[in-house]
């Protein structure tokens, strides 16, 4: 037994409580609410995202998605091609470059009737967004004239519109705008340090250009680019970091993975990594998680296993059809056949009646 001493022992003074420590709020990669809510992006910070362990960036993109976006809402877009062939650009992935030898014919722009019809297809298959595609570096004055009275037809129909044209003028845009455009699609294709690797006939500006104009019209922006063109991966950073620091960002970004067509310049493209495809998804929808993220060309190479990472990754909009412009595309009872053993929804667009603007979800189709 141990005595306990009868000593009083003398307690210390109550000494004052200091004040609380300022807390100063820290960007942190693994809670996608804080990071979100930071910028700009630097190029290093979205390489460090592209280089985390797989699993911790699949959560990541789908935790930030699913702050954002309804489960398993899935948009369907289809694209068609008004205007094929001809075009003076030397982009070196593009089949339709006047100077590239690859089987496609030039064609003048398609009439009315056949775009209607075309879009009534569309509509009838489910795509709630149309896409008209033309292969022009600029459109004439007289080619805008000409593809609004496109744009009247197809709203007619209840679809939203899209439109990719090559590079705008301001009163274009404007003219696209009060024709009732809904979208305009040019793609940034990849970071300014590799773009006169892809295409020497434009500078960046000018593509930097074009949506500057189309955002000050007041018309929405989809804009993304391509991966698989022999990029480093700091060039894929590169281009996410750019499109992340647009202000504001755009509203609906396609990730491309190159298609290689015999005759282009980048035909013999080494592909890229099925994995490293997914992670630029991925960094997509984290850093720029209100867009629709669109799973663009290169579907049909992937494969049903590596689309559903993607989707998994944030993707929430695929083409729709079995043509993207002038290369192959999954066929539509293939996509409905995957959506469904994914157990994910076609989405299903409205607008309004009186200004067509977009009451459900936003995104784009390009």
């Amino acid at each position: 037994m141990i005595a306990m001493s009868s000593t009083t022992l003398a307690m210390p003074a109550a000494q004052p409580v200091p004040p609380a420590p300022t807390v100063q709020n820290v960007q942190v990669h693994r809670r996608p609410a804080t990071a979100i809510s930071q910028g700009p992006w630097s190029v290093e910070a979205i390489q460090a995202l592209l280089d985390k362990p797989l699993m911790d960036l699949l959560f990541e993109a789908q935790t930030v998605h699913r702050q954002h976006w309804p489960a398993g809402d899935i948009e369907l877009a289809t694209l068609l091609s008004v205007k094929t062939g001809g075009c003076p650009e030397n982009c070196g992935y593009c089949p339709q470059a006047a100077e590239f030898d690859t089987g496609v014919k030039a064609d003048k722009l398609m009439e009315v009737d056949e775009v209607v019809r075309a879009a009534q297809a569309a509509k009838d298959a489910g795509a709630t967004r149309f896409c008209m595609g033309a292969a022009w570096r600029a459109p004439k004055d007289r080619d805008i004239e000409k593809v609004s009275a496109l744009i009247g037809a197809v709203k007619g129909l209840g679809l939203q519109t899209c439109a990719t044209l090559g590079m705008l003028e301001s009163h274009q845009a404007q003219a696209l705008k009060d024709a009732g455009l809904d979208y305009y699609n040019h793609n940034l294709d990849t970071a300014p340090e590799y773009y006169t690797d892809v295409v020497s006939t434009r500078a960046y500006q000018d593509r930097l250009d074009t949506l500057a104009h189309v955002r000050s019209a007041g018309i929405s922006v989809c804009c993304g680019g391509i991966v698989g063109m022999g990029e480093a991966p700091v060039h894929r950073a590169g281009l996410i970091a750019q499109l992340a620091n647009l202000q504001p960002y755009p509203e609906s970004v396609p990730i491309n993975s190159l298609v290689r067509v015999p005759g282009t310049p980048l035909a013999d493209s080494e592909p890229i990594d099925p994995f490293d495809f997914v992670r630029v998804i991925a960094v997509a929808r984290i850093t720029m998680p209100k867009a629709r993220v669109r799973l663009s060309a290169g579907r049909q190479q992937m494969g049903e296993a590596v689309q559903a990472l993607c989707f998994m990754a944030g993707a929430n909009s695929i083409f729709y059809g079995d043509k993207l412009l002038v290369t192959g595309n999954p066929d539509v009872e293939a996509d409905v056949q995957l959506l469904a053993k994914l157990g994910l929804n076609g989405h299903r667009t409205t607008t309004s009646s009186e200004s067509g603007a977009e009451e459900s979800a936003t995104g784009a189709c390009c």
